[in-house]
This record gives C-alpha cells, structure tokens and sequence, in this order.
C-alpha cells in the first residue's frame, strides 16, 4: 500500500500540553473510571462510509474530494485498497470498532448474487485484518436508499419485487455481520417514508415495514446472532415524512409488532435536530423506555435543514448525552459511532484523522464530565427530592391498580388536601451544571 497518511506510528496520548497536532490531549484509552477504561466506556468506532466513501458533494454541489480508490478501473482492486487504508486509519486511530453498509466496503455487481459475493470476498480480508489488529466491528448494516431501484422505498415499497429483493440483500448482510463477530445489526431506513399521501397507503407500508422487521428478528435468532438488531431514528431528508421519525414513534411501531423487547436504537444527534428535540431528550426517552442502544456520535447545524454530519466537538452538549447513559451503567452492545464527514472543503488525508482525533477528545472529556455528574449525585437529588412524595405508601398505591379512580379522588376531602406548587430548582441545577464543565 502507498503511503497516504503523514504519519506511520499511531496517534499518542500526550496530555492538554501537547506540542503536535495529531496527539489526543484528553482520550487517555487506558484511564480507568469506575473500573472501566475510557476505550471500554466509549467504544469509539470509526464509520467506513463517510471516512472512505464521501466525495464531498452537498445538496448544490459536486465532489471536491478525491481518492484513490474512488473512480474507474477494476472496482473490486479499488475495494482492496480501501480496506488497506481504512484499517491503516483504525491503527493509527487506536480505534477499537469500525461499522460500515454492505455498498460502501464492495462494489454493486450486475445481480444481487455478484454484489452478496463482492461483499463476501472484502469480508474475509475484514477478517483476516481484525484478526490482525484486533479491531472489532459495532455494526453492519445494508445501503437500501442510494440505488435508485429504492426511490419509493425499500421494505414499505409498493413493489413487493423490491421487497423480494431487500429481504435477500438484508439477510447476506446480517449473515456477513454474524460472521465478523458484529455486536448489532442496523436498520436504517433512508427511504422508509412518503413524498405524498396522494399515493400512498399507509396502513399498507406500516404494514409492510413491521413484518420486514419480525423477519429479521427471526432470522437473527436462526443464524445464532446475538448482536443488537437497532433502528436508526430520522425524521426527514430525504423523504417528506419517515416511518422511525423519531425515538417515541419507533417505540410505537415496536410495540405495535411486539418487538419491542428485541429492538433498540441508534440515535443521532444530528437526527434528533432535525426531529425538534434535543439529543439528551432522545436517549433519556430511549432509556426510560428500555430500547437505548448505541449512538451516532456526530453533531448537525441548527441552522441548516439536512444532514450536516460534523464531527462532534461540543463538550457540554455531549456531557448532558453522557450523563443518563452513565447513571444507567454505560453502554452493553452500543457504543460511540462517528457517522460524521470532514467538510468539502478538507481535501487533505491528514484531516480525516484532525477531525477523528478532536472527537476522541472531545468525547473523552464529555464522559469525564458525566461521570463525575453522576458520582457527586448532586443533580439527581434534586431529581429525587422533587418525586419523593411518591415513595409515601399511601401514593404508591394510585399506581399500583388496586384503587379506583372514585377511591383517590376521595382523598381530597378526607385527608384535606390542598396541594401548593413547589420550585422546580431550574437555575439552581444549570449552575450546579456549569461547575463541572
């Protein structure tokens, strides 16, 4: 392989005073919190697609970045040489996981027959390079968006071909994911929605889309794959309205499928942006109703309406995200995955490792944070101050089915209630905030 990065030796944890640019200044990977180290609580995981696949075109403008491996020639070489490069960043990175889609790590074949063996063949040399370097794979998942057989979707298309067809490429990929030893198989549905309800039947395509999903699930239990199946909430963009628009809506749909103690999600930032919420809303919800499971960690703009996928540097911000996941025990299949691109205008190699190892730090120190949060206790005493009424007998009981609405509603005149409104503390607990950070 010919040289493409600056450097040869991996990237250096030298502490807040380092002197080169490409040192981690906070991602100390063996510093232990809580009798994990730092690389065991993140499971930071490099993303093969926008790493190694994006040319850097936007909504109004063409590539800008070239590679080596991205245009003609023999397509399964190219494939080759990418696989090279991409776990020569994973060494370089110290990075632990990787997760990719079947379409970005091989070339589509002329059937669906050659594409399943393109994808096998770059496989075994993913095998035996994590053989090799002991990185591991988050996840895998299936490209049914880019083509544009999915224009109208792909498991809620109307064409049951295409249907046909997803269920055939879904399976190879999930088998492919087993193989590598994945921890979770990802379901993103891209174009899993409607432009217009002129043609659409919805009761028809949520039909559809929730019988795709028991079949997974099936055939993960047959194969032996233990691994998290997760969706991948969005909202929009591309399509008007999205079937998983959000982390209550995919509950909804789980539970309407009975699915929803084998399904988590992977949350993105950027998508929850894009829902009207706030990154900490969409995981503590995923939390409080059991399907948390694994994180894009990118960051959106708030002012642009798409997918920006920047690298996540907001320490604050990630430190609030951070802090249920740590009150809950951490991560189990999930971890950090940098779905996230370098600009269009970053041409350079050297800066698809500048934006990974600023997001290493910043992710590090973020958790830092949270973990501290967490440990003090000092926010979730307010919390528990403010809900300790219901630990009376008396107000479990309301709860608990074994009294009637006639019975509590008694209460009022017996015990003489008159309830009077109490602080929520807000200001107090922002500040409490801010002297962590």
């Amino acid at each position: 392989m010919s040289k493409f990065f600056s450097i040869k030796e991996p990237v250096k944890f030298e502490g807040p005073n380092a002197k080169s640019d490409l040192a981690f200044r906070h991602y100390d990977a063996g510093k232990k919190l809580g009798g994990k180290t730092l690389a065991e609580h993140l499971r930071l995981t490099v993303c093969y697609w926008h790493s190694f696949t994006w040319t850097g075109s936007d909504p109004f403008g063409g590539p800008t970045i070239e590679r080596p491996w991205i245009g003609g020639g023999d397509q399964m070489a190219l494939a080759r040489q990418k696989a090279d490069v991409a776990f020569e960043m994973f060494r370089l990175l110290g990075a632990p996981y990787f997760a990719f889609h079947d379409r970005d790590v091989a070339p589509e074949g002329a059937t669906l027959a050659e594409s399943n063996r393109n994808v096998s063949t770059i496989a075994e040399i993913f095998a035996r390079k994590m053989q090799e370097s002991s990185v591991k794979l988050l996840w895998g998942t299936a490209n049914m968006f880019s083509h544009r057989r999915f224009m109208a979707g792909a498991a809620t298309n109307p064409d049951p071909e295409i249907f046909t067809w997803c269920a055939a490429q879904v399976k190879h990929a999930l088998e492919v994911t087993h193989q590598l030893g994945g921890e979770n198989y990802v379901l993103w549905g891209g174009r899993e929605g409607y432009e217009t309800l002129l043609n659409t039947d919805l009761k028809r395509e949520l039909a559809q889309a929730g019988r795709f999903l028991q079949l997974v699930v099936e055939h993960k239990h047959k194969i032996g794959f233990k691994g998290a199946i997760l969706i991948e909430p969005k909202p929009q963009e591309p399509t008007k309205h999205q079937y998983d628009y959000d982390v209550g809506n995919v509950y909804g749909f789980l539970a309407a499928n009975n699915l929803e103690k084998e399904v988590k999600v992977n949350i993105e930032q950027n998508h929850a942006i894009l829902a009207n919420h706030s990154f900490e809303h969409e995981i503590a919800l995923a939390l409080a109703l059991g399907i948390f499971g694994s994180l894009d960690i990118n960051r959106g703009d708030y002012q642009t309406g798409w997918d920006t996928d920047q690298f996540a540097m907001n320490v604050p911000e990630m430190a609030l995200a951070f802090y249920p996941i740590v009150k809950a025990g951490g991560f189990t299949t999930g971890g950090l995955n940098f779905d996230a691109k370098i600009r269009r205008q970053s041409l350079d190699p050297d800066d698809l490792l500048h934006g990974h190892i600023g997001s290493m730090d910043a992710c590090a120190r973020a958790w830092e944070i949270a973990t501290k949060m967490a440990a003090d206790g000092a926010l979730e005493k307010i919390v528990s101050a403010r809900y300790a009424g219901w630990d009376n007998p008396a107000n479990k009981k309301m709860l608990d089915g074994k009294i009637t609405l006639a019975e509590i509603a008694a209460r009022v005149d017996k015990e003489k209630l008159d309830p009077q409104p109490r602080s929520g503390r807000q200001e107090l607990m922002e500040n409490i905030i801010n002297r962590y950070m």
